[in-house]
């Protein structure tokens, strides 16, 4: 394996063709720096300078290692900058998974604009995934962030987690319905209506929630519809076949036909987490993650 020290040695004796002004340059004695070239050769099995009591040149052998030698450093330095730029996460790439509501609510593109503002040579790679599927990307490390409805467990020996969202509900009518033109809702004007439910795969708590939510509330939904995805209901209001309840986030989703209306005494939110791996030493996801903190911290 060549020396790298060495290599400075000869790029630097050849670019002076005197091996004192040379030591000079380097800073050492010219005994040494003799040495270290006579071992160069040894090492190659090669002549690379013809030696006088005058001068010293490069063979012609010499000059065509020379080059060779040069770009080799050079690549050297570019390779040790590239990964002191990497040790303070200013390049390299992020796998982040999500969950829908994360890209509506607007929280992952306010989190991608800040982390390009601040790193712009970053690779972000985006993954739509379940909760479940996420956190078994983060202990499989395929993945560096989730985004997830569903959090791990608080004692969890493998994952952190932190809210970054607690999305206040929306009430979604049909357009023309009786109810749009009311100043006011109360709990016992939502009780007489045909609900059409979202049922996320995996968020069946979520549900169980929500329905509790709008019994402590004064109100029992009947749910005549179930959907998968939040926007699908939104569809399904905005043809008349029942109201919805939908996070705020989602409001500039909303299709033409369907009225959104505020409910401050509704208690539910839908809730938003991040998680990361305990065990990172990237920098890299370490400032993404403050980035989404900081981020939940100037909208709570």
């Amino acid at each position: 394996m060549l020396d790298i020290r060495q290599l400075q040695y000869f790029v630097t004796v050849a670019e002076e063709e005197h091996v004192g002004r040379a030591a000079e340059r380097l800073h050492i004695s010219q005994s040494p720096l003799s040495r270290q070239i006579a071992q160069l050769e040894e090492k190659l099995g090669l002549t690379l300078f013809e030696r006088s009591q005058q001068r010293i040149r490069l063979t012609r052998d010499g000059r065509t290692f020379l080059a060779e030698a040069q770009a080799f450093l050079l690549h050297a330095t570019r390779l040790e900058a590239l990964a002191k730029r990497l040790g303070r996460g200013d390049e390299g790439g992020l796998c982040i998974g999500y969950v829908e509501n994360a890209m509506h609510a607007g929280v992952l593109p306010a989190g991608l604009r800040a982390l390009r503002a601040a790193r712009p040579n970053v690779h972000v790679a985006l993954h739509s995934l379940y909760s479940s599927e996420q956190l078994e990307g983060l202990r499989q490390r395929s993945l560096d962030i989730a985004l997830v409805c569903d959090p791990p467990a608080a004692d969890d020996p493998d994952l952190e987690r932190a809210r970054v969202l607690s999305d206040p509900m929306m009430l979604a009518l049909p357009e023309g319905h009786p109810l749009c033109a009311a100043k006011t809702l109360q709990p016992a004007d939502l009780a007489g209506l045909e609900w059409i439910a979202v049922r996320h795969h995996e968020t069946g708590e979520h549900h169980h929630n929500f329905v509790a939510a709008c019994v402590r509330s004064g109100f029992t939904p009947h749910i005549k519809m179930e959907a998968s995805e939040p926007v699908t209901a939104l569809s399904l209001v905005a043809a008349g076949l029942g109201v919805a309840m939908v996070q705020q986030g989602l409001q500039h989703q909303a299709p033409p036909g369907v009225a959104l209306r505020e409910l401050p005494w509704f208690e539910y939110r839908a809730p938003l987490w991040a998680a990361w791996h305990r065990i990172n030493l990237r920098p890299l996801v370490a400032t993404f993650r403050a980035t989404l903190l900081e981020l939940a911290a100037t909208t709570s």
